[in-house]
């Protein structure tokens, strides 16, 4: 196993154990079965692992395993704050404490605000006194270090990362969403600050696997690299030496196996002309599948009326190449979910953003598609029902 360090020069394994899909077994997850694979990781120098307060039965699965082994010193647990959930400021607290408890632990080495889709969550939290709450944990020991997760814009996440002395941020990160989300703007950023980035959903939740075009099955196939498509994606991440740590929501001891033996053979640098021209090769047939040649650029942006187009054609492009469920959930949450909307139907058919798109899209005609397709009648309830919950109108707290 290699580590890079993080803020403080502490190493972490740049294999991190994901818990959120942990095998289940008659509805509960089957704790034996990811107890071995658990240990497994530990024995191979695995000491990174990531659960969170809404994973169903995580953070307990993971405390029982990590007590009964006697090994909570000899690692670190990472878990985030359901801030999305919170409306006061004794709801901290509540929910801290129960974390603490479902993980049998007194401290908590790596805690996150969770899943910040924009700047005014970290706002909200600002008010409730988020700010002292943290310094006052963290001198008492029980918070190691502060982070946060990210599923938003660039822009809004260079915000979140400029506002707060952070030690560490997580970012979802792969060779197709390279200039999606956070993307490689936020992850340089965040290097440059000095702020470790740890990596979620390198593979995309097994889609850069198992979802793959057979074209580009057979591309990776061909390659005398020999490298499986799991492979490929993380090595593309550890090429990377900005990244840190790269999660990986291991649930069978060959998976484990596979990424381990991976994480112990890939460096900074490794990556040749020949392999960047690899993945190119495989986003290409990838987005061969994809209903709007969007790269992501964002040479249409800003939008005067502030629709996110580059998030609409991402996520009406997933629909077609992984789901449509996969599709419009990735919509809700990563556009559907900011303080000022964002939705394509909000766009004037000004025309700017056509006059600097590269690629020639009819952007005004395909956001009407995307709309659509992305919005149909229960999916606007529901992110409206979501949008007034979230982003209600803050009102002096206790």
């Amino acid at each position: 196993m290699q580590y890079r360090n993080d803020k403080y020069g502490h190493p972490l394994s740049i294999l991190g154990y994901g818990c959120m899909r942990f095998s289940r077994k008659g509805g509960a997850i089957d704790v034996e079965k990811t107890e071995k694979e658990i240990m497994a990781a530990f024995r191979a120098g695995v000491n990174y692992y990531d659960t969170a307060y809404i994973y169903p039965g995580s953070e307990a699965a993971l405390g029982q395993i990590v007590a009964r082994n006697g090994i909570r010193d000899q690692i670190c647990i990472a878990t985030k704050l359901p801030q999305y959930l919170i409306q006061k400021r004794n709801a901290i607290d509540r929910y801290f404490d129960e974390q603490l408890r479902r993980l049998k632990t007194d401290y908590i080495d790596y805690y996150l605000m969770h899943q910040l889709t924009d700047f005014a969550q970290w706002e909200k939290l600002g008010d409730l006194g988020i700010r002292e709450w943290i310094a006052e944990k963290k001198a008492a020991g029980q918070i190691r270090n502060i982070g946060f997760s990210y599923h938003g814009d660039s822009d809004r996440f260079l915000k979140i990362l400029g506002d707060y002395d952070w030690d560490f941020c997580q970012i979802q990160y792969n060779y197709k969403d390279e200039h999606t989300q956070a993307g490689v703007t936020g992850l340089k950023a965040a290097a440059a600050k000095g702020i470790p980035v740890i990596i979620m959903e390198p593979l995309r939740g097994g889609k850069l696997v198992n979802l793959l075009p057979e074209s580009a099955k057979r591309t990776i196939a061909r390659n005398p690299r020999g490298w499986t498509p799991a492979g490929w994606a993380f090595r593309w991440l550890y090429n990377q030496p900005e990244v840190t740590v790269v999660l990986s929501g291991m649930n069978s001891l060959e998976m484990v196996e596979e990424n381990i033996a991976t994480a112990s053979e890939a460096h900074a640098g490794d990556f040749r002309e020949e392999d960047f021209a690899l993945i190119r090769e495989v986003c290409r047939q990838i987005q061969e599948k994809e209903k709007v040649g969007c790269t992501g650029c964002r040479y249409c942006m800003p939008c005067p009326q502030g629709v996110d187009i580059p998030g609409a054609f991402r996520c009406y492009n997933a629909m077609y190449a992984e789901s449509k469920r996969a599709g419009r959930f990735q919509y809700a949450q990563t556009v559907g979910l900011t303080e000022k909307p964002a939705f394509p139907s909000q766009c004037i058919e000004c025309g700017k953003c056509e006059k600097h798109c590269p690629q020639n899209i009819p952007i005004r005609e395909k956001l009407k598609e995307a709309d659509k397709a992305l919005r149909p009648f229960p999916y606007r309830i529901g992110i409206n029902i979501a949008r007034k919950f979230m982003f209600r109108k803050r009102k002096a707290r206790s």
